[in-house]
């Protein structure tokens, strides 16, 4: 058997494989019927999807974007856009319409999958009101309200699928024959922590083989019912979820909307097996008063990551919500969100301290200065229209510079210390935040919290340390620097302490440590 390189041959495997199991179950809408779908369903979803966009002219190697949450219009679009021999633009959901619109305008989009009134907000709403102009020429809505109006300029979601012909149709699958595992399946968009941010270019068979890296490791199969809180435009909810559910015959459970009891109510209504998140997410979880109200127990697997997995969050995983495999795992949307991974039989000490070893088909090293390094299948092409910073990203020797800083112990496992941008110098000591925030993070009280230097005239800088705490919490600043001085050396004890109601984030959710102060 050949091996699946492309999106288009694993949706076709998969509808071959398990045609009468459950690809999706949108499950999630109070007011509106649920969404079943079989996995021959799905594909034959996904092929009208297609067939539609090359009824409406987009052609081979067009760029087709989707502005929507987690539904199940989200999946048949982004894998539709593939068999269509197109190329996926995720865009943000928490982008502006300025925002979207530039990426939209910088990726040469020519298609548009936008969502209409949803939680107080109306994307497509906001798009034709401030850039009519600036839309492409197919703008295809998808009414989560339960409507079925749109825009004059848009089409909705089931009219656009009413374009589909049988001609079409056929065309749709030449297209999908001809997609190669070198072209561009997607161009994802990095978050902009420090700049303006850049679109990375992933192949098809990097993005498939980082995807199935992912699901081998999770052991995951057609058994698994899989509840994605990820957002569908992350790496974590794309290449760790949609496509490793299709790899490997996975139900799909979407949720727009996070919120704890949203995701305890329908992982216990769906018996989710499966269910990757931030590791803010299961904090939520773990601390809601309702969490004994539901019966979690058919969950299998947790998986979670981040540059900083705070130790005790793990521990309380395994011992308050008595999930037999947690597993943290550590990528970036340069290289499909797949570098390094514990595995299920990993004993808890390297689960509750390292991200694991490189997946399957990656490499890890550290540079002089202790950067991490990653070289191999996952590795993006480059960033679009951008070779300059494609040449500082990736080295002669192919090796991707992360910008985090990182130590290897002797088995393999990789273990993130901070940001290479996030360190100070506190009289002489190199300072890595995320040390001050993984003590913090076992303080009574605490829910989050972000250090970062600040001027210190004798010092040079000293840390801040900025928290959200627990409703009940009783922390003053006395107190998180008395249990501060308990746990680490002086010069890593912040100076200062300020709690504030949330946290200033970019559109990935990610700390934004240059609005503290």
């Amino acid at each position: 058997m050949e091996p699946i390189l492309t999106t288009p041959a694993a949706l076709r495997r998969a509808a071959q494989t398990w045609p009468d199991r459950l690809a999706v179950v949108d499950d999630q809408w109070s007011d509106r019927p649920i969404v079943e779908l079989t996995w021959s369903e799905f594909a034959e979803e996904v092929r009208t999807f297609a067939a539609a966009l090359v009824a409406s002219g987009i052609a081979t190697g067009d760029r087709v974007a989707i502005w929507s949450p987690n539904s199940h219009h989200w999946p048949v679009a982004a894998l539709g856009t593939h068999y269509a021999g197109a190329t996926l633009v995720p865009l943000n959901t928490r982008y502006t319409s300025a925002e979207a619109i530039e990426i939209i305008e910088r990726s040469a989009a020519r298609a548009v999958i936008v969502s209409g009134a949803f939680l107080g907000g109306d994307h497509l709403a906001e798009l034709v009101d401030s850039h009519a102009d600036s839309l492409p020429e197919v703008v295809v809505g998808v009414t989560l309200d339960g409507s079925s109006a749109v825009p004059d300029v848009a089409i909705e979601w089931s009219e656009f699928l009413a374009r589909a012909t049988e001609t079409t149709r056929d065309e749709a699958d030449a297209r999908a024959d001809a997609v190669a595992p070198e072209d561009i399946s997607d161009i994802l968009f990095t978050s902009g922590t420090t700049g303006k941010s850049k679109g990375v270019l992933a192949e098809h068979q990097q993005t498939v083989a980082g995807s199935r890296a992912w699901g081998t490791n999770g052991r995951l199969s057609s058994d698994d019912r899989y509840l994605m809180v990820n957002p569908y435009f992350h790496t974590f909810g794309y290449k760790a979820g949609i496509l490793p559910c299709t790899l490997f015959g996975a139900t799909m459970i979407p949720l727009a909307v996070y919120s704890p009891t949203e995701a305890m109510a329908l992982a216990e209504r769906r018996r989710a097996t499966v269910f990757p998140g931030a590791p803010t997410i299961f904090q939520t979880i773990l601390d809601d008063p309702a969490r004994a109200d539901h019966d979690l127990s058919s969950l299998r697997l947790i998986v979670t990551g981040a540059a900083i997995v705070p130790v005790v969050l793990i521990e309380r995983l395994q011992s308050d919500l008595g999930v037999d495999t947690v597993v943290t795992a550590y990528g970036l949307t340069e290289a499909s969100g797949f570098v390094s991974t514990c595995t299920p039989d990993d004993d808890d000490e390297t689960v509750a301290n390292t991200c694991g070893r490189a997946f399957d088909g990656m490499e890890i090293a550290l540079s002089d200065e202790g950067e991490v390094l990653a070289r191999g299948k996952m590795v993006m092409r480059g960033y679009l229209d951008d070779e300059a910073a494609t040449k500082e990203t990736i080295d002669a020797d192919g090796w991707l510079h992360t910008g985090d800083i990182g130590t290897i112990d002797e088995r393999g496992n990789l273990t993130i210390t901070d940001r290479l941008k996030d360190m100070y110098i506190c009289g002489g000591f190199n300072v890595y935040p995320a040390e001050i925030e993984q003590t913090l993070a076992r303080l009574d009280g605490v829910t989050e919290s972000a250090v970062i230097g600040v001027p210190d005239e004798r010092l040079g800088e000293v840390g801040r340390a900025f928290l959200t705490v627990r409703d009940d919490a009783t922390l003053d600043e006395a107190s998180v620097i008395a249990y501060a001085k308990e746990h680490l050396a002086n010069f890593k004890v912040p100076r200062s302490v300020v709690v504030v109601d949330t946290f200033p984030r970019n559109a990935a959710g990610k700390i934004l440590k240059r609005q503290l102060s």
